[in-house]
């Protein structure tokens, strides 16, 4: 099963990215890290000095690769709410569908 070392290698290898890309790519989503604790992630399971990429640092590492790449979000426009539309009256109960009804009580 992959998890999320194996993503963030992925990424680096397929984006080339360095290590400082990565850190610079994380401080734009806010997250700070030092080069060693990045070199953990990305050290092998059995390597005495190997840390587990939690969720937080892949979403933010996704989230700096948006800003970087897209610019940051702006606010988000204003909802407008659609203008109510006029509908035609409902037929009265003896109009037939298709024929106007006619009142012949005049």
């Amino acid at each position: 099963m992959i998890n999320n070392n194996d993503i963030m290698k992925k990424l680096r290898v397929a984006l080339k990215l360095k290590d400082t890309d990565i850190i610079d790519i994380l401080k734009l989503a806010e997250f700070e890290t030092t080069p060693s604790e990045l070199s953990a992630i990305f050290r092998k399971e059995d390597h005495s000095n190997y840390r587990a990429c939690g969720d937080q640092i892949l979403r933010r590492f996704l989230d700096g690769l948006i800003i970087r790449n897209r610019g940051k979000m702006e606010k988000p426009p204003m909802k407008v709410h659609p203008q109510w539309i006029k509908c035609k009256p409902l037929p009265t109960k003896g109009a037939r569908a298709g024929k106007p009804n006619i009142n012949t009580n005049l």
